[in-house]
């Protein structure tokens, strides 16, 4: 198969788990095709899925990661050769990184989730839950799915549990629940944002991992300061790294010129 004959086996089979999808028109062009496919991903519920469309689904999505074009995070320049990073004792072990996080190959990737930790369910939305739902797979929701189950609770904030990243090029997915900012940051949506990167670092230590990669935990969708937010993910990391047996690489992963630039001037 083709990708295009890939996505039209896809689609054809999530349309015929729902009764109600039969009369959708599937659109004549490819990129319409992969949007509707993802938004039919986005939907679905944790379920059993047969061999046959896994199989069709890996190679559709690895194919499409591949044409993205993979990361090597090992290439990736550290702060210390970018920025001047006076008050950055582990400036050695941080990069910083602009672009698309579901195409590093670090060991592992940190997705911001909510506290039902089946990732979003709003057909292409924007969010990083979304993305790294989308290109690891249904695999992902269907293993999220049990470890919530066997919890029995909502996934508390600043907490972080760890899955496979399936057809994503990282191998693991490190998910955390960010803080929600209503009004104004107080201290303990502070701490809150703290406990998240120890958490996911703790978990990447644990396990053994020598890379991670982070995304801008709870700066989007639950509206925490930029800057504040930036400020307590260096001040963290770089205190967790003075310990750390087995991390060698923190990516910083940004994907607006805003938290770029912020970022930058701490470096700096």
């Amino acid at each position: 198969m083709n990708q295009e004959e890939r996505v039209n086996f896809l689609i054809e089979k999530l349309l015929n788990e729902h009764e109600n999808f039969i009369d959708i028109n599937i659109p004549s062009d490819f990129e319409s095709k992969k949007n509707l496919f993802r938004s039919l991903v986005n939907i679905r519920m944790p379920q059993y899925t047969s061999p046959e469309f896994l199989k069709v689904q890996d190679e559709f999505l690895k194919e499409e990661i591949e044409k993205a074009g993979i990361v090597d995070v090992g290439k990736l320049p550290f702060i210390k050769d970018e920025f001047d990073c006076k008050n950055i004792i582990n400036k050695d072990k941080i990069s910083l990184y602009k672009g698309d996080i579901t195409l590093l190959n670090s060991d592992a990737i940190v997705n911001a989730a909510n506290s039902k930790m089946l990732g979003c369910f709003v057909p292409c939305h924007k969010c990083i839950d979304n993305a790294i739902h989308t290109y690891a797979g249904v695999e992902l929701r269907q293993e999220c799915f049990e470890i919530m189950k066997n919890q029995g609770h909502d996934e508390p904030t600043g907490e972080a549990k760890i899955t496979k990243a399936y057809n994503l090029p990282c191998k693991y997915v490190i998910h955390t629940v960010g803080p929600i900012v209503d009004y104004a940051v107080t201290e303990k949506l502070k701490d809150d944002l703290r406990s998240c990167y120890e958490n996911c670092l703790k978990l990447a230590e644990e396990n053994e991992l020598k890379s991670i990669a982070f995304c801008c935990i709870s700066t989007g969708e639950f509206h925490f300061d930029n800057e504040i937010a930036a400020e307590i993910a260096i001040e963290t990391i770089d205190k967790f790294l003075d310990s750390s047996k087995y991390i060698e690489r923190v990516i910083i992963n940004v994907f607006k010129e805003k938290d770029y630039a912020i970022y930058k001037s701490i470096f700096q």
